[in-house]
């Protein structure tokens, strides 16, 4: 059975397209798709659902993909364990993080890369959800997520830091005065939000619910740069998490207020998937992990 086969089986479960797979993986068309039924004879099985164009994989397709993603993670991880037998730790890493924790992953990267340096590092801004998936079909070798308020799935865990959370507000907002907020103050002024389908927002709308008031908000996003450029704008607040103090600091013309926050914390923390052997990557990057004072480092951000 060719890997190359199995390459092109994953480039078309992402792509969704024929062409765009082809593309991907920097052949033709016809040479995709040849490979691919060469793939289901030798298998006996009709893998992919066929018409004027791509319809999905069938219920037997959608197991042997499971099983492709598996085999061309496991070869990845052999060359990767190779390189580091040879010459020290060569490849890439694939981290998924969510929107709220983008200000930490440099703390990840950064130190990662410096004992590192022939790794090749992908980040990318994902949902919580998004990130139990790429965990679980070996997209991803690592997610920096949330632990405790909707716990990943067959994953290994470890703890970075504890959200606190701040109303970043305009400094001349009917609130900038104030040294901490309520919830339920929060809820009287225009707000721009994360969308709903971000974890980040589910556990706004519970802090809010616990408080007595419904959350509603002028804007939603999911793009924490959107909601910054609304902020700077004058018109609009919205809540972080303190790490975007240590990222922006307490920028001019916007005042940042703790909420109060009462018993309730979330913890941010690195997943890698609970499975053996690890990719060499993401084992690497998990032992490095327990030497970073990641915590201790956005606390003393966020105060100065």
């Amino acid at each position: 059975m060719l890997l190359q086969n199995l390459r092109y089986l994953d480039a078309l479960a992402r792509e969704r397209h024929f062409a765009r797979a082809a593309t991907a993986c920097q052949v033709t068309q016809p040479t995709l798709s040849a490979g691919i039924k060469q793939l289901e004879e030798e298998l006996g099985l009709l893998v992919v659902q066929r018409g004027q164009r791509f319809e999905g994989f069938t219920p037997e397709g959608e197991r042997i993909l499971h099983w492709a993603r598996r085999v061309l993670s496991d070869c990845e991880s052999l060359t990767q364990e190779a390189s580091v037998l040879r010459s020290g730790l060569g490849g890439r890493l694939r981290i998924g993080v969510i929107p709220v924790a983008l200000p930490s992953v440099a703390l990840l990267t950064v130190p990662f890369s410096a004992r590192h340096p022939q790794v090749s590092l992908t980040v990318l801004s994902l949902s919580s959800i998004e990130i139990q998936r790429g965990l679980d079909d070996f997209s991803l070798d690592a997610g920096v997520t949330y632990l405790d308020n909707e716990p990943l799935a067959h994953a290994r865990t470890i703890p970075l830091y504890k959200e606190r959370y701040y109303l970043f507000t305009p400094a001349r907002g009917p609130l900038a005065s104030r040294d901490t907020v309520s919830w339920s103050e929060a809820a009287t002024i225009p707000l721009c939000l994360l969308t709903p389908d971000m974890q980040n927002r589910r556990i706004l709308n519970a802090m809010f619910g616990a408080s007595g008031v419904q959350i509603r908000t002028s804007i939603e996003t999911n793009s924490v740069v959107t909601l910054w450029a609304h902020v700077r704008s004058g018109a609009w607040s919205t809540i972080l998490p303190h790490p975007f103090l240590y990222l922006f600091g307490r920028p001019e013309g916007v005042q940042a207020i703790p909420l109060e926050m009462g018993a309730t914390h979330h913890t941010i923390g690195l997943a890698i998937p609970d499975r053996e052997p690890l990719t060499p990557s993401a084992r690497e990057l998990s032992g490095m992990v327990e030497e970073l004072d990641i915590a201790g480092v956005l606390e003393r951000g966020a105060r100065r």
